[in-house]
């Protein structure tokens, strides 16, 4: 029987191994193939019969193709009907969990990026941290779907993650589980400026951003002057997405390409007529938390000189992964390709570097006390575009200024990128006059 069965497994691991090529050389893999899987046999039988607890096949065979895969790199991985099921909800914009897009990194949960309004970036968790252990136990060991497997559960429960941060020592965090619905896009006013954010690329992202730019345009008319286009932690989601946002400021040309292992897997997307802002200058936000989509966008637009990157160096996900049903068996997800900008250069571990580079930073203002000017001057000369006289007819300043209530924390890069938008729209104002 034990026999039987391992010769199921390994005709059924063959038939991944198409003949072809010539006869001496197809001999020889074969040969070698052979051996490998007779060995792969081997260690299933015996973990089969002799292993200290017992485990089912499917346990074991599951294990065997996800070890596979996840040795092939950070974002290669096998998923059961479950992990299949919540993905494709995912993609479309509700789902269960934290809140946070994750990688594997040194054995370690790292996170890309705390999806806005969910309880992991309401807890505080941070793009860049590692979380090293789930209630108390720790991750390393584990696979990237098995951590999240166990970051997901039950609405309302909590969970206890140990994070690890640069320049920190390690500390908890009590997370409480909840459904996650992603509002993909947000838009508001800064004065004469639009600003749309997009938390992540899935289904509704296109729509939403359209009717954000819709609803931008029809509360400020001709006093607009640009649009800041945010995606800092923005982990990325469907290629389709970055592709039709990208589109919707370029009026021709690439857009992105990829590319596989053969010359004749290279797939290239380019761009349509017409442009969302009729060409007013863009500014997009990226930081270390934007990846993979987002950095398509933000390449793309670079590339093609239509947009302004602010902000600081992204996260560096240039690979493409392609999901392949599995009959009965859930999914499989595969690296098959590398995105590549407009330009031909490689995303994958080098990210997209920003035109101007800007940190994350606290403003304070500084009180220097009462400041005297030449208006102050005894005996000053008036301006002659007003009445009165100089310092003898100015009101006194030596009152110090009344204290304002706590104002909320200022976006120190939201403010550089508005700042340059009304800067680039004055310098074209006076180009024309």
């Amino acid at each position: 029987m034990l026999k039987l069965q391992k010769a199921a497994v390994l005709a059924a691991v063959v038939l991944m191994f198409p003949l072809g090529g010539s006869v001496a050389q197809d001999n020889e893999q074969h040969s070698e193939t052979y051996r490998q899987l007779k060995l792969f046999g081997d260690v299933f039988e015996r973990v089969r019969t002799d292993y200290v607890e017992e485990a089912t096949d499917e346990e074991l065979i599951e294990s065997a193709i996800q070890g596979m895969l996840s040795h092939l790199d950070p974002h290669s991985s096998y998923l059961n009907e479950k992990s299949f099921k919540d993905m494709r909800v995912q993609t479309r914009g509700e789902f269960g969990g934290l809140g946070i897009e994750v990688t594997m990194e040194n054995g370690y949960v790292k996170v890309v990026s705390p999806i806005d309004d969910t309880p992991a970036f309401r807890a505080g968790v941070e793009a860049g941290d590692f979380i090293t252990h789930l209630d108390g136990e720790a991750v390393q060991g584990l696979t990237l779907a098995e951590a999240v497997e166990r970051m997901r559960g039950l609405v309302n429960t909590d969970l206890k993650v140990t994070i690890r941060r640069e320049g920190v020592d390690p500390f908890d965090l009590v997370i409480t589980r909840d459904v996650i619905k992603v509002r993909s896009v947000r838009s508001r006013i800064e004065g004469d400026v639009g600003y749309v954010r997009v938390t992540s690329f899935n289904e509704q992202s296109t729509p939403g951003v359209e009717n954000a730019i819709k609803d931008i345009k029809k509360e400020l008319g001709e006093s607009m002057v640009g649009l800041v286009l945010d995606l800092r932690n923005n982990p990325g989601g469907l290629l389709t997405e970055a592709i039709s946002i990208s589109d919707a400021f370029l009026e021709q040309g690439e857009i992105v390409s990829t590319r596989g292992r053969e010359s004749e897997d290279t797939q290239r997307y380019n761009a349509r007529s017409g442009d969302l802002v009729d060409g007013l200058p863009i500014v997009v936000l990226i930081n270390g938390g934007s990846a993979s989509a987002s950095e398509i966008v933000a390449g793309a637009l670079q590339d093609h000189r239509r947009a302004i990157i602010l902000g600081t160096k992204s996260f560096g996900k240039g690979s493409v992964q392609t999901i392949i049903p599995l009959a009965g068996h859930g999914a499989m997800r595969l690296t098959t390709a590398r995105y590549f900008t407009p330009s031909g250069g490689s995303i994958q571990a080098k990210g997209i570097v920003p035109d101007i580079e800007v940190e994350q930073a606290r403003l304070e203002e500084v009180n220097n006390g009462p400041q005297r000017s030449e208006a102050d001057l005894r005996g000053a000369l008036a301006n002659p575009g007003t009445s009165g006289g100089g310092a003898d007819s100015q009101p006194s300043t030596s009152e110090a200024p009344a204290a304002e209530e706590e104002a909320e924390p200022v976006d120190y890069q939201l403010s550089r990128a508005v700042d340059l938008l009304r800067g680039l729209s004055l310098f074209s104002e006076r180009s024309t006059n």
